[in-house]
């Protein structure tokens, strides 16, 4: 007879009912693969009346800390969402000796520094693979297969939703209320999508991937985020006009030293393969001193796909030995130091800026002397048709600072030169005609 792995699932929504699905349905290969038979003992639900299609003998309850005080459930599953509930179930979890998968990109963002703590003293693990990226294998990635490179840039489009609502203001000529709508009806938004176009979601994931790309803790409440509510269809048009697209992007590099990281809307190439990643999908970019360049992609959410690397947590645990806990659950061995951080106001790169201004002699003469003033050269100038006496410039510049960008552009606005606020992007790649594949 296999032995049994018993766990205990907090939240059998769209995630949990994926995992249950994939239990029954893989039940074969798990137990070729571990020599183990995994058993839910106990599932956690704010419902106990609604109707669950789930296997016989496993027991649901409403009081979710009991699954971390259950003597007979070695691992806890954590698929309930949000933070304070979940932090406390993780902490009691681990506190008892058990160790832990979770889904929880916010909650290892924000808490993730003391949970992983914990876990080290306690011996105990943290299976995390579905919180970033969905079914791409990120975690594991930058765990160990990239564990012998020193990384020096991690780049990434983290968030499907926010994914394709680009997508279709790219491909349609979509507004973003019309994308948003569309996304929102077919399942891809939530109500209140404010954590996918604001960039929090996308924010919390990085903060993730920069632990275990270079084994520091950056806070998440210094992360430069920006996101893409409003966006407006002008700048996907005139980006298209220069070869390029815009993607919300989540990146952080190493900037002699420090770390430089952040989330925005940014220009890139169409060569570039991340400009070409389209709909509700992921992709992520690393690069290491040993590897070159890896490129990532696939579903990044959905209850299969996020099932999957919950899974795969489970079946990496259920092969390790009760000796081998904690080691690798950031992949450093020693706790997390924090991160000498380089502010993204200091960070370098090209910047694509649309300014509306009336059609007036000598305009772009003046808005050239503000630029020159701040150290800012342009790689090329597009001037559209005006319309009602206002006419869209946009320049695209060369590498300069996002400080002396917006230094120059609050300059503009106060001198009355711009009839609207200034839109400004970094561009990531070049978007001329020498663009590099990556």
């Amino acid at each position: 007879m296999p032995q049994k792995l018993c766990i205990g699932v907090a939240g059998l929504g769209t995630v949990g009912s994926g995992l249950v699905e994939m239990l029954i349905k893989n039940h074969d290969d798990i137990l070729r693969r571990t020599g183990r038979e995994i058993v839910i003992k106990t599932a956690a639900v704010h419902d106990l009346s609604k109707k669950r299609e789930l296997p016989a003998g496993v027991a649901l309850t409403s009081d979710v800390m009991s699954l971390a005080d259950d003597p007979d459930i070695q691992i806890v599953v954590e698929l309930m969402g949000g933070t304070k509930a979940a932090r406390h179930l993780v902490m009691r979890a681990i506190e008892n000796g058990k160790s832990v998968v979770t889904a929880n990109k916010a909650l290892l963002a924000e808490h993730g520094r003391e949970i992983f703590a914990l876990a080290q003293k306690k011996n105990v693990a943290i299976g995390y693979e579905a919180s970033v990226a969905g079914a791409i294998p990120i975690i594991q990635t930058l765990k160990n297969s990239l564990a012998g490179n020193h990384i020096t840039s991690v780049m990434g489009i983290l968030n499907g939703t926010s994914n394709y609502i680009l997508s279709e203001m790219n491909q349609h000529g979509f507004d973003f209320p019309t994308a948003l709508r569309e996304a929102q009806e077919l399942g891809l938004a939530e109500a209140d999508p404010s954590l996918d176009i604001d960039g929090q979601d996308a924010a919390h994931k990085l903060t993730l991937l920069i632990r275990l790309a270079w084994g520091r803790n950056y806070p998440f409440s210094r992360l430069a985020v920006e996101g893409i509510r409003g966006l407006n269809p002008l700048d996907i048009k005139f980006a298209r006009e220069f070869g390029c697209r815009i993607k919300l992007i989540g990146q952080a590099r190493e900037v002699d030293g420090k770390i430089e990281a952040g989330v925005f809307p940014a220009l890139m190439h169409h060569t570039l393969l991340l400009a070409r990643v389209n709909g509700a999908y992921n992709a992520v970019r690393v690069e290491g001193n040993a590897v070159g360049s890896l490129f990532l992609h696939g579903l990044g959410a959905g209850r299969r796909p996020t099932a999957s690397a919950v899974l795969g947590d489970l079946l990496a645990l259920a092969r390790r030995s009760a000796e081998n806990g904690s080691g690798d659950n950031t992949g450093f061995v020693d706790p997390l130091p924090d991160a000498e951080i380089l502010p993204s106001e200091e960070a370098v790169s090209p910047w694509y800026v649309r300014a509306t201004v009336r059609d007036t002699p000598g305009v772009l003469r003046d808005i050239a002397a503000v630029f020159t003033e701040e150290d800012i050269s342009f790689a090329q100038i597009l001037q559209k048709a005006k319309e009602n006496d206002r006419v869209p410039l946009i320049f695209m510049t060369h590498e300069t600072t996002g400080r002396a960008i917006h230094t120059a552009v609050r300059r503009l606005e106060q001198s009355g030169t711009l009839l609207v606020p200034a839109t400004c992007f970094r561009i990531l790649g070049s978007c001329g005609d020498e663009a590099e594949e990556i």
